[in-house]
């Protein structure tokens, strides 16, 4: 058995589990490397990210950096001597920081590599309408999320699913497969198999605003699945009467209504939308300058 000393890497939520897992059993955490504190709010105080807090939680030193490859922070991560490094949503990583501990830097990705490299997996899966992803640990190399593969968890996808809902499962998944990595490390016995590309490969890159503009002009299904993976959060969003409406929840609905254009907008037992193949009917959506509302309360005070 390995004594280990890891360093962990991470700034949002998602990786929260995964370092309360790592404490929770006892493994020696000497550093935790995470975004600097970002101005929020009105008085634009600076926030600390959610890893951050844990790690101060926990009395575990924190470190900061602005640049990856300043040679202060380099000195500094070899100071604490690390074996391992594990990285859950990061930035990548410079390769003299990812090859300085003997036992590697493990990643843990919110997919089934090698589907969905990228920084978006959660979202695009749901968008391509997949009915299974996972989570997979591997080990860091040159190109982004091509290292050797460790261990993977599959996860269903339900047509329930919003990345809100998705996100959470994937969390508490990848924190047991970052622990059952860990310990598979500790003991020196473990997988690491070069990832296989034997079909076309999808890509999950960054999501931006207008990525998230919704496309009417496509099949109900298709628009559907746009609106899960990105609800609740950065949420798709269209223009109507000359305004942003982030749209949360949408189904594909029958329309009696034959001679009207793709696109068009109709009141027809709620709000619905002509589609390529059909309507799709707005069930929650966020006015601009207003709360998230059922489009039913919408209605009751606003002419469309």
């Amino acid at each position: 058995m390995t004594t280990l000393r890891i360093i962990f890497m991470g700034t949002p939520e998602f990786a929260v589990p995964g370092l309360e897992m790592l404490v929770k059993n006892n493994y020696t955490v000497v550093a935790v490397v995470t975004a600097p504190d970002k101005p929020q709010g009105r008085g634009q105080k600076l926030i600390p990210s959610p890893v951050k807090e844990v790690a101060l939680k926990h009395n575990i030193p924190v470190l900061q950096p602005t640049n990856l490859k300043a040679p202060g922070f380099i000195e500094e991560l070899k100071s604490y001597q690390a074996n391992l490094q594990i990285v859950v949503a990061f930035r990548m990583l410079p390769e003299v920081v990812w090859s300085m501990p003997s036992l590697g830097t493990f990643n843990l990705h919110a997919s089934l590599l090698p589907q969905y490299r990228g920084a978006a997996p959660i979202n695009w899966a749901i968008i391509n309408g997949e009915t299974e992803t996972g989570v997979t640990t591997f080990f860091l190399q040159h190109e982004i999320d091509t290292g050797s593969i460790i261990f993977q968890e599959k996860e269903p996808i339900t047509e329930q699913d919003t990345i809100g809902s998705l996100y959470e499962r994937l969390m508490h998944k990848g924190a047991q497969l970052v622990l059952k990595t860990v310990k598979a490390i500790e003991s020196g016995n473990y997988p690491s198999v070069p990832q296989t590309i034997g079909k076309e490969i999808k890509h999950a890159p960054k999501i931006f605003k207008e990525t998230c503009e919704i496309n009417w002009n496509q099949p109900a299904k298709k628009i559907v699945d746009f609106v899960r993976g990105l609800s609740p959060y950065p949420a798709a969003w269209t223009v109507l009467n000359g305004k942003i409406f982030k749209v949360i929840k949408v189904a594909s609905a029958a329309g009696s209504q034959s001679a009207v254009e793709v696109g068009q907008w109709v009141l027809d037992n709620g709000l619905k939308i002509k589609v390529a193949d059909g309507w799709v009917t707005i069930i929650e959506f966020q006015p601009e300058g207003k709360k998230r509302m059922l489009v039913e309360e919408f209605l009751r005070g606003n002419k469309i």
